[in-house]
């Protein structure tokens, strides 16, 4: 017997962010995926048996080219991809070092503000994950 969560496609992400270089401030980094043409967490499926939170780290580090150093968990969000239902489980995670290279997955990364990272993000649904972020910053 195949359960629903067999179905459900499992992937995880970060919101990454860093305090700018020029005024200190949050930024919160977004990629672009020429695929979709849309703006989004740096987010993946799974591999087979992989940990979330690893698997959330190795796709900042695929498609931002950033190591990153997790922090609070944030919401799980859960929705219909193709058909499918699909989990996202996301962490805050500071950048740490690291340079983006273009390409085919991600073709371009940009830091922002809270404010214009809320308002680049093309799933109304990710927006409340700077939110989270921004709230679990607060109370650390």
């Amino acid at each position: 017997m195949t359960h629903a969560n067999d179905l459900t496609v499992q992937a995880a992400g970060c919101v990454l962010w860093r305090r700018s270089p020029v005024d200190g401030e949050l930024e919160i980094c977004l990629v672009h995926r020429p695929k979709y043409d849309d703006w989004s967490h740096p987010k993946g499926k799974l591999k087979r048996d992989e940990d979330h939170l690893a698997g959330a780290l190795r796709e900042v580090a695929e498609e931002t080219g950033h190591s990153a150093r997790p922090g609070a968990r944030l919401p799980t969000l859960r929705y219909l991809a193709n058909g499918r239902p699909k989990e996202v489980r996301y962490w805050a995670a500071e950048a740490g070092p690291g340079t983006f290279t273009p390409g085919t997955e991600v073709d371009r990364l940009l830091w922002l503000s809270p404010t214009a990272a809320r308002n680049r993000l093309t799933q109304p649904r990710d927006r409340s994950l700077v939110d989270a972020l921004l709230e679990s910053l607060r109370l650390a």
